[in-house]
């Protein structure tokens, strides 16, 4: 599993990676190999290997001969082209000295020796002991000796690779130049989710599209975008909530709902909304992203707002009007709450649930109402109730 969700945040670095130099590039799960990145100048193959701290890569190491099967199956079926793909045997183990991996190491470390890793490699194919690299080394047998030679020239071997925990550091260090410090893990968190969901799709996909530079950039800058001082996330789960209503029915707002005869597409939606505002209001101060005192300052803002509206209906039809006076203008007054009004929380978070499910949330508390009599009434539905359980 740990090498799995890897794999994902893998991705995400080689995209942020490739995202500093343009957009002209794409990378996908499982097409190519583990990981596939695509430029105008060719393309690379990513076998990931997440592997314990003590973890060594030697001679015959199953992950070295499994991640040569692969290439060496491909090569022979004519489905890598090698004078524009670059093959990357990435893993978290130490690399010992002397072996196979040190001599294909980058160039840049200075040990890489191809003539010498070719000959480990032919030396060890040669052996019919190892059942568990068997198929590999045939794999590997099974070419020619140009195709060895010239398999080996694309290959790198990088050990001592940074693991789970150590990548998400480093995107951290790479999102401060997006978001504030302190909002870099909120941030991360649902750009890993979004390439999360894009990875499910792309794997749905028949196919696969992969993820392309343009696509990140416009989900990058949407999710930098809802990290401006003037602005909340959405997040897409919480956007996408769909409760069941009849978990809701002993809710103080459905029954406020009750007393104007709100129909049941009307309740529905309420409860959608109030669900969601409440989830996504949670979130946002787990995460630490609402000021102190915000979330108090916008339902003052809401219950105020409010307060001129029933008072005026107060005027209007005043306590002597008959139920189907007061049960209209109660209607008029909800018709105002979630359709008229749209005071955000902030000025640039304009979804309308938080709104919406905001004024559920304080009729649910009591704080508002849309009856004139809303009160005096559920103080008859729920006391008694309130009453008989204590």
């Amino acid at each position: 599993m740990l090498g799995y969700l890897y794999q994902i945040r893998q991705l995400l670095a080689c995209a942020v990676e490739r995202y500093e130099h343009g957009l002209d590039w794409s990378v996908a799960v499982e097409a190519g190999d583990d990981i596939e990145v695509v430029r105008a100048d060719g393309k690379t193959y990513y076998q990931l290997k997440h592997r314990a701290e003590s973890a060594k890569l030697t001679d015959r190491s199953s992950d070295l001969w499994k991640t040569l099967r692969i290439w060496a199956e491909e090569l022979a079926a004519g489905r890598i082209e090698l004078t524009e793909t670059d093959l990357l045997l990435l893993t978290t183990a130490e690399i010992v000295g002397d072996t196979i991996g040190q001599y294909l190491c980058p160039a840049l470390v200075g040990a890489r020796d191809e003539d010498e890793a070719l000959r480990l490699i032919v030396a060890v194919a040669s052996e019919t002991t190892n059942e568990t690299n068997k198929k590999a080394y045939e794999a590997v047998n099974r070419l020619s000796e140009p195709q060895k030679r010239s398999l080996v020239s694309r290959i790198q071997v990088v050990g001592d690779s940074p693991n789970i925990t150590v990548i998400d550091e480093l995107l951290a260090r790479k999102a401060v130049i997006a978001v504030s410090h302190k909002n870099v893990q909120p941030f991360l968190q649902r750009l890993e989710g979004w390439m999360f969901r894009r990875v499910v799709e792309q794997l749905l996909t028949p196919h696969r599209s992969p993820i392309g530079g343009g696509e990140f950039d416009e989900a990058f800058t949407n999710l930098q975008n809802q990290f401006r001082p003037g602005n909340l996330p959405i997040d897409e789960d919480i956007a996408e909530l769909r409760p069941n209503v009849a978990d809701y029915t002993d809710k103080t707002f459905v029954r406020q709902l009750a007393l104007i005869d709100a129909g049941s597409t009307r309740i529905s939606l309420a409860v959608r909304h109030y669900m969601r505002a409440f989830e996504q209001r949670s979130r946002w101060l787990q995460d630490g992203l609402l000021q102190v005192g915000e979330l108090s300052r916008y339902e003052r803002k809401l219950t105020e707002a409010w307060e001129e509206e029933f008072a005026a209906m107060e005027e209007e039809i005043g306590r002597e009007a008959t139920e189907q006076e007061k049960v209209a203008a109660a209607k008029e007054i909800y018709r105002w709450a979630t359709n008229t009004s749209n005071y955000r929380i902030r000025a640039e978070c304009d979804e309308d649930f938080v709104c919406r499910g905001s004024f559920q949330i304080l009729a649910d508390d009591r704080a508002v109402g849309w009856h004139i009599d809303f009160l005096a009434r559920l103080v008859a539905v729920l006391e008694p109730a309130g009453a008989q359980q204590s």
